[in-house]
């Protein structure tokens, strides 16, 4: 009876062969997959933290060329109402004060735009990691003055991070109290 017990199962252990090799190869293939989809995921993830990071350092620097035209409309150096501003004069080193703006604030670099200088971060000819790409810049527009005196203005900052896709526009409006005057209400 033995004899005729291992003959009978013989048939079968040849059938069952094959499955294990196919059972294999496919949770092979599912562990690769997901494998793959993770390293992706991975990658995608570094790409949005880097551009966030080259957001940030252009907000910072659009900030910083703002609060330093701020400071230099209300240290008393900055003329008390503006004049027209030459289209061509991108790049000024003096402080000016604009009656005409630009079209579109957005498109940047604009015309008449007092560069930043001061700003003491690395500026490069050719980018590279740690630098900036071009300096921050400002433009004031003169808004007009109240019946007390005080006069208004606009001013818009351009910064950029390390390259010239990674620029950020920030605008505030200013107002400047004559000495001896007061707040408008």
């Amino acid at each position: 009876m033995s004899a005729r017990h291992t003959l009978s199962a013989a048939p079968a252990l040849r059938l069952e062969r094959g499955m294990a090799l196919i059972t294999g190869l496919l949770l092979l293939l599912v562990v690769t997959i997901i494998g793959m989809s993770m390293f992706r995921s991975y990658g995608i993830q570094e790409k949005i933290a880097g551009n966030v990071r080259e957001k940030q350092r252009a907000v910072n620097a659009a900030v910083s060329a703002q609060q330093y035209a701020e400071v230099w409309l209300s240290s008393g150096a900055a003329p008390t109402t503006g004049g027209t501003c030459a289209a061509g004069t991108v790049l000024q080193a003096v402080g000016q004060v604009c009656t005409n703006a630009p079209a579109d604030f957005t498109a940047v670099p604009w015309f008449a735009a007092i560069t930043f200088d001061t700003f003491n971060q690395t500026i490069a000819a050719a980018p590279s990691a740690g630098t900036y790409y071009k300096v921050p810049q400002y433009f004031v527009t003169f808004l007009g003055t109240s019946a007390g005196g005080n006069g208004y203005f606009q001013i818009d900052a351009a910064g950029w991070g390390g390259t010239p896709n990674s620029v950020a526009v920030v605008e505030s409006t200013y107002e400047v109290v004559p000495s001896g005057g007061s707040l408008d209400k």
